[in-house]
């Protein structure tokens, strides 16, 4: 049972509900449905289980090349293609049904989108193209708009900030995977920005998604959603990973500089995500 858990990625699942909660919570503005909420967290969960399972399946072949994946459940053999393929497909059908039945169409018009753009677009494209980051990155954006959308049923300025700070955010964080992980994609020949453009390009690229992210991020107090407890996490903490990236014009070992671009990015995520519920307002 342990191997099916494993092929949902649940590292990844985990960390987008993260995200979802965030968003929920900015919607609720203080009166919490916490039925609803538990409701939108299951249904998603399962949609993306089944979207990381279906995203294993296809990329069962790359993953035997790259030294981080290649113990994967599918790699391996221990679950047959079929078998996951099955999984994936009750899982799906499973969390659409609970947000059809508890939220409203346009949450379960949301996942869905996200579900496509991640199996299909990301999952087939990443290999071959540059741009498959940018793809993943609308996928990994849709999570805290689903929340929201869930308590809301309006796709307003909110739902937008919380959109473009995600697709926003997820750049330099791939980016950052893709450098701590430069030999692996490189011998997997799969075409991201460090290995197709060179890692100067790149760090170029990281600098500009952060001041962009820092902005984007900086809206949800502008549009007064959040108060300035929440702007002055956001700002220390962006100011923090953006001197981070700039340092790395100078880093004698990009790798290692990678993973300590990866540990912030998550940090300031997950500082975001702590300081919306804390710091809405409420009108």
């Amino acid at each position: 049972m342990i191997n099916y858990y494993l092929l949902t990625k649940p590292g990844i699942v985990m960390g987008n509900l993260f995200t979802l909660a965030a968003g929920f919570l900015l919607a609720s503005k203080g009166v919490i449905d916490f039925r609803l909420f538990l409701e939108t967290l299951l249904g998603l969960a399962l949609i993306m289980s089944s979207a990381c399972i279906f995203n294993n399946y296809i990329d069962r072949q790359v993953d035997k090349k790259m030294e981080r994946t290649k113990n994967r459940v599918l790699v391996k053999g221990l679950i047959s293609g079929r078998n996951a393929i099955l999984f994936a497909l009750f899982l799906g059908v499973i969390g659409t049904l609970i947000l059809l039945l508890y939220t409203n169409l346009l949450t379960v018009f949301v996942a869905g989108m996200g579900f496509f753009v991640y199996v299909i677009l990301y999952s087939f494209w990443k290999g071959r193209t540059i741009y498959g980051t940018a793809i993943g990155s609308i996928a990994g954006a849709v999570p805290p708009v689903v929340g929201y959308c869930a308590v809301s049923n309006h796709f307003d300025a909110g739902a937008l900030i919380l959109f473009t700070m995600m697709v926003l955010w997820q750049m330099p964080h791939f980016f950052s995977i893709a450098l701590y992980h430069f030999d692996d994609y490189t011998a997997a020949k799969i075409p991201v920005l460090p290995v197709i453009k060179g890692i100067a390009r790149t760090k170029i690229h990281m600098v500009l998604y952060i001041v962009a992210f820092i902005l984007a991020a900086t809206m949800l107090t502008f549009f007064n959603y959040t108060g300035y407890v929440y702007l002055i996490v956001t700002m220390s903490i962006g100011f923090m990973w953006l001197g981070l990236c700039m340092q790395g014009f100078k880093s004698h070992n990009d790798q290692l500089w990678g993973r300590d671009m990866f540990r912030v990015s998550l940090l300031m995520i997950g500082s975001i995500c702590f300081a919306i519920p804390f710091d809405i307002k409420v009108y």
